[in-house]
């Protein structure tokens, strides 16, 4: 049973082996003022990295010692004055929700703007290029797998919807570098938790809507894991990853009805309905959001299919060859509960020095 507590957080987070490889001190963060981004900057600022975050928006903690790009990956001036005297480019930049206004955008942003990035990559003699992919690119149609592992290889066709296709064609392209020369590792993080999601992407938003008194769901297997995990596994990657390989980025597997019963405490009864109501609420949510609100829908139909074809998902290879060490995922999810709520006391995002 998964119970939620209100524990002090150890330094158990930076605790990982100091394995870096030489030539990978200056850091460039795509994306680094969203959720993981913030999270994966501050643990390379406690390693003693220089970072240099490439986002339209900057950072939300005032760290001084960062360098600020404002602008996008699909301006190749930007990118290119971004990538200046960098060793190592984590990319995270791209579209994170599963509805936009737009549907193209999912594919210019995630696969095209990602195929920018690595080509200036290439032209710029990056050392090491970490690719940050989606559990969506695992989720295929009929997986009859008790788990999923980095084996499962799918196509566009086996993909829940627009944004899964876009993250998909980008960690093609990447691979697709890796065979060409690039040295280029990918990771797929499961659902990440945490305080600080300013932007309430899909768990966030999923966590807050039942917080709210959400009662309806759609029972599946769920991987959650600490977004501080996720950081740590992508520096990992960049230490001690093998060029061209996936590596899931995961934590625990829970049923949603367990977690759900977890962050409402029981207080209330939660109905699971059937995949085909879902789907059909989902329809309906999105028609509204696109024709009538144009705000973010509260279920998209690719999120209720990912949902059905969702399972247990094995980061067994990251921990064999990362050295990755995943935390239960109990604490994370009492404070981004927390945080939620507005109550004081939500861990600070600020480095701390590694032991």
């Amino acid at each position: 049973m998964l119970e939620l507590t209100h524990p002090k957080r150890s330094s158990g987070h930076a605790q990982y082996g100091a394995d870096r490889r030489p030539g990978l001190s200056r850091a460039l963060v795509t994306g680094g003022s969203g959720f993981i981004g913030q999270y994966l900057v501050s643990a390379l600022l406690a390693r003693g990295h220089f970072v240099r975050v490439l986002d339209p928006s900057p950072p939300a903690d005032p760290w001084a010692e960062v360098d600020h790009v404002a602008g996008s990956i699909l301006d190749p001036a930007v990118v290119l004055r971004a990538l200046a005297g960098i060793d190592c480019v984590y990319h995270l930049a791209g579209i994170p929700h599963l509805w936009t206004a737009r549907r193209g955008d999912f594919d210019l942003v995630n696969r095209q703007g990602t195929e920018m990035m690595l080509s200036a990559a290439v032209a710029q003699r990056i050392t090491r290029f970490v690719h940050c992919s989606s559990e969506a690119t695992l989720f295929g149609p009929r997986n009859g797998r008790d788990m999923i592992d980095e084996t499962v290889s799918l196509d566009m066709r086996d993909m829940a919807g627009p944004y899964s296709r876009s993250k998909l064609g980008a960690e093609q392209a990447a691979l697709a570098a890796a065979d060409q020369g690039l040295n280029v590792v990918v990771v797929n993080p499961t659902i990440p938790v945490g305080p600080g999601d300013r932007n309430h992407t899909p768990p966030t938003a999923m966590l807050l809507h039942f917080m709210a008194g959400g009662s309806f769901f759609l029972n599946c297997t769920m991987n959650l894991v600490d977004v501080r995990d996720v950081a740590t596994g992508m520096i990992l990657a960049a230490e001690r990853g093998r060029v061209g390989e996936r590596y899931i980025l995961g934590g625990e597997n829970i049923p949603l009805a367990q977690l759900l019963n977890a962050v409402t405490r029981g207080a209330r009864r939660s109905v699971s309905v059937p995949g085909p109501v879902a789907l059909a609420a989902a329809g309906l949510s999105e028609w509204i959001a696109t024709n009538v609100t144009h705000r973010m829908p509260v279920a998209t139909v690719e999120g209720v299919r990912l949902a059905l074809r969702s399972g247990a998902l094995d980061s067994g290879k990251a921990q064999r060859e990362l050295g990755y060490l995943p935390h239960a995922i109990a604490e994370a999810l009492s404070e981004t509960t927390a945080w939620l709520c507005g109550v004081r006391g939500a861990p600070s995002l600020l480095p701390q020095p590694v032991s």
